[in-house]
């Protein structure tokens, strides 16, 4: 993963968001920053709703004069338990709106994901994904999703 020079965070701008599990993107990048706040990487949030993701990626990019493969975009993940996280490199969008709506724009999918499993684990019936995304963080859930931020920095 060196090379990465820009970090996006995906989430919903709204404040009624700020805590739900589909903003997990935009909390990484908090907790990034608040952990190297003097650092040369560029972190950003999206300013846009989650499935309009798109043009604010391909905007920061250009503005940095970036490439795709210089990219890190920090998203919620119904696929992967709560507690645990992957980072990828050139996957598809796995039904995740807002990243299609980034390879879309992109035209590419050249480009890294760190995957926050936001999914429960000790769901009986699996949830859709529209069901889980919008409810607030729990704060059992936080701290697990807190220890996976702190993982997923130091792995940076």
């Amino acid at each position: 993963m060196n090379g990465v020079k820009l970090v996006i965070g995906l989430g919903n701008p709204d404040p009624e968001y700020g805590s739900t599990y589909h903003n997990v993107g935009h909390l990484f990048v908090e907790a990034l920053i608040a952990a190297h706040p003097k650092s040369d990487l560029k972190m950003l949030t999206t300013d846009a709703y989650m499935n309009e993701s798109g043009a604010c990626v391909v905007q920061a990019l250009k503005k940095y004069k970036l490439k795709p493969a210089e990219l890190l975009v920090a998203q919620d993940d119904s696929d992967i338990p709560i507690g645990s996280y992957k980072i990828s490199f050139a996957r598809n969008a796995g039904g995740h709106r807002g990243v299609q709506n980034v390879i879309d724009h992109l035209r590419t999918n050249g480009f890294w994901r760190l995957r926050v499993g936001i999914r429960p684990v000790a769901e009986r019936k699996r949830q859709k994904a529209e069901d889980l995304v919008l409810k607030k963080i729990s704060a059992a859930d936080r701290k697990k999703i807190d220890a996976v931020f702190a993982e997923a920095i130091a792995a940076l």
